[in-house]
């Protein structure tokens, strides 16, 4: 059974940092056979795109509300993957899901809600002003 468990969400302050950790496990699972990103969705919105990360970790793409302020990166020798979350604003508090996928679209977004294989159960990041 394949798991990806999210961590580091809480309760901060605008402009404060937070650092987002998912976990992958499972017997036959490895994230280095998936490209990997994140999603948020906030209270009463649908789940967007929030960042992406190839397979090597060569190739990142970010939503343009986080560009810039925003950092996406794996360690396949320890299947994780990190979303690294500066000058946060209020506009950021949403549930942050990890999600794995096998298709990168040659469009943007690389994914969509859609092609995601795999979901971990979210963690909250809630950004006060």
């Amino acid at each position: 059974q394949v798991q990806l468990v999210e961590s580091g969400g809480g309760l901060v302050q605008a402009g404060d940092s937070l650092r987002l950790s998912c976990a992958a496990s499972g017997q036959t699972f490895s994230i280095s056979e998936y490209f990997m990103g994140w999603f948020r969705q906030a209270p009463g919105k649908e789940r967007e795109f929030v960042a992406a990360i190839s397979w090597s970790g060569s190739n990142t793409k970010y939503a343009d509300a986080v560009k810039g302020r925003f950092t996406i990166s794996r360690d396949n020798t320890k299947d994780t993957v990190s979303l690294q979350m500066n000058s946060l604003k209020p506009e950021d508090t949403a549930v942050y899901y990890c999600a794995a996928s096998r298709y990168w679209r040659g469009t943007y977004p690389p994914f969509v809600a859609g092609d995601i294989q795999y979901w971990g159960q979210g963690t909250l990041v809630t950004v006060s002003s």
